[in-house]
Formats: C-alpha cells, sequence, structure tokens
C-alpha cells in the first residue's frame, strides 16, 4: 500500500487530487502540502524517521508551477536525499516533460486530472516501489510487463534475445519484434545475471544462448543474434570470449 504527499499551492486542485488519490484501493494514506518550502520539510523529516514510520512517503504527487521553489525544483532538492521518494508530476503544463523525465519522474500527468489517468500513474508506481522492496532474485525470473496499444501484456524473459539502452529505459529485442520498459539497463543486467544474459557493450545486454556468431573484423569484435550484428565493446570481450569459450566445451 502506497502512501503519498501531495504538493499544489491551488487549494481546490490540491484537495481535488487528495479525494481522487484516497479514492484508490492502492493507497494507505494521502496527505497534503500547500507548498514546497512544508513538502521539503514533511519529506525530509519523513526520510530521517525511515520507511517504517508512520509518517513514511513513498511517493510525492507535485505540482510544477507553485509560488517560491517549482516542482522542478523540489525534484533536484529530492535528488540529493539518500533514499528520496518517487515523483509524479502533476500540471496544467505540457512543456516540462522533458526536465520531468531528466529528473527521473515516474511519470507525468497533465490537469485537469482524469480518474483514469491518474490511476495509470498509481500502477507505475506500484510497480516500481514493489522493485525497490522485492529481492532480486524474486522477480528475475518473472515475465516483462509491456505496455503495447494501451494493453499490457507480459514478455517472457527466455523470449528476449537482447536489450538495448535508451537513456532511462530499455528496449527489449525478442523474435518477434519489440518493447520499450521503464527500466534501466544496469538493473536489468543485475536482475538477469543468473538468466545467462551478459553485458557486452554500455548499450546492450545479451542472452548468452542466443549468441549465433562471433566475429573479430581488424581487431573489432562483435556477436550476431538472428538478423542484428552487435558490437563488443574493448571492455567487455575477453569476459565474453571466456564465456563462449566455457559454453561450448561444456
Amino acid at each position: 500500500m502506497l502512501r503519498v504527499l501531495a504538493v499544489d499551492d491551488e487549494e481546490p486542485a490540491l484537495e481535488e487530487l487528495l479525494y481522487l488519490l484516497r479514492a484508490d484501493p492502492r493507497i494507505h494514506s494521502a496527505e497534503g502540502a500547500t507548498g514546497a518550502t512544508e513538502a521539503l520539510r514533511r519529506i525530509g523529516a519523513a526520510v530521517d524517521a525511515g520507511p517504517d514510520d508512520p509518517g513514511a512517503v513513498d511517493v510525492v504527487f507535485l505540482d510544477i508551477h507553485m509560488a517560491g521553489l517549482t516542482g522542478l525544483d523540489v525534484a533536484q532538492l529530492l535528488a540529493g536525499f539518500a533514499a528520496p521518494p518517487l515523483i509524479v508530476f502533476v500540471t496544467a503544463h505540457e512543456g516540462f516533460a522533458l526536465q520531468a523525465f531528466d529528473l527521473k519522474a515516474v511519470d507525468y500527468v497533465l490537469k485537469p486530472v482524469r480518474r483514469e489517468r491518474l490511476a495509470e500513474a498509481v500502477r507505475r508506481v506500484a510497480e516500481q516501489v514493489g522493485e525497490r522492496t522485492a529481492p532480486p532474485h524474486d522477480t528475475g525470473g518473472d515475465p516483462v510487463q509491456v505496455e503495447l496499444g494501451g494493453v499490457i501484456r507480459f514478455v517472457p524473459v527466455e523470449d528476449i534475445a537482447y536489450a538495448e539502452a535508451q537513456g532511462d529505459y530499455a528496449r527489449l529485442h525478442t523474435d518477434t519484434g519489440s518493447h520499450l520498459v521503464r527500466i534501466a539497463l544496469t538493473a536489468l543486467e543485475e536482475r538477469w545475471r543468473s538468466r545467462g544474459f551478459v553485458r557486452i557493450h554500455r548499450r546492450h545486454l545479451v542472452a548468452l544462448a542466443r549468441i549465433d556468431e562471433l566475429r573479430l573484423d581488424a581487431g573489432a569484435m562483435s556477436v550476431r543474434i538472428g538478423g542484428a550484428e552487435l558490437a563488443v565493446s574493448r571492455r567487455h570481450s575477453r569476459a565474453l570470449r571466456d564465456l563462449l569459450m566455457r559454453q561450448g566445451s561444456g
């Protein structure tokens, strides 16, 4: 169950947001703050008290345009905390989405807030909070949840040939297509190491069993996986070659 702090300096908008949040069964508590200073004070106290404290905050639903510090300012300050809460921006302005996601926001919800859109933001938060608290081995073998045309689907890990870094996202490549998921490649590397995935480049994580060919050309190494040829960085080349040799001899 999620513990929420909503921040907006316009009280009617704050009350409406709190009403919608409190109606969601995935939310344990939803409190409000009418400005950045109050929000930072409450979040700081919650972080100091620890995640088991009754006043703990899992996620902040944060307006951008406020008197004094903006929501973007608050997010930048929270980034310096040891264990900051997640952030969802709630704003009437479309033009700040890139800055919001650069600050690692979970979602960006436009006003007027629709119940269905807010529910989707809560789902994304709940998913990330679950990833924070679950041991890595609990999730490594589970199928990956992806969204396609508004429909949630599950892709088995064994169907994934390789993953490609795209900022804070990863694109998962299968035999039938690709899917963009909101998770960093480094997190997938840690989670799937025991599943036979190896890092070959800062941009690519591959399933060892799906490598069809290892190629050397003028000292440069690459691998072929189906119709894709992926470069192997010098940093990873020796480890990959050793793994493939052990796999072949085994």
